[in-house]
């Protein structure tokens, strides 16, 4: 009754100390942290402007790309009609599978 008596109280002990020093590693790390200064990193270099560059013209006015769809192409199928067809013309895209394709919705 004594050895598990003392055998307890050892391990309590032990698990004791234990939690102690990982409660006091934590509260070290988290003041460690609290007292560094942060600093923000720059990820790239600043834009550095060329010597002379007030004398030559900026070369975003002449370009003519506004980056909108043009309106004289109007979009294309991605099926050809069916004269593009019999003239050989091959789909875009391959035929349904036989899963997909249902009856056609009946009129009311």
């Amino acid at each position: 009754m004594i050895d598990r008596t003392s055998a307890l109280r050892r391990d309590l002990l032990l698990a004791a100390v234990v939690v102690c020093a990982g409660v006091a590693i934590s509260g070290a790390s988290i003041a460690q942290i609290a007292n560094q200064h942060h600093q923000m990193a720059q990820a790239t270099q600043p834009l550095l402007s060329t010597p002379g560059h007030e004398s030559k013209p900026s070369d975003a006015s002449t370009t003519g790309t506004s980056g909108a769809r043009p309106l004289e192409t109007p979009p294309q199928p991605a099926r050809p009609d069916g004269d593009a067809v019999n003239t050989g013309a091959k789909p875009a895209l391959p035929p349904a599978p036989a899963e997909k394709i249902a009856d056609p919705i009946p009129a009311k």
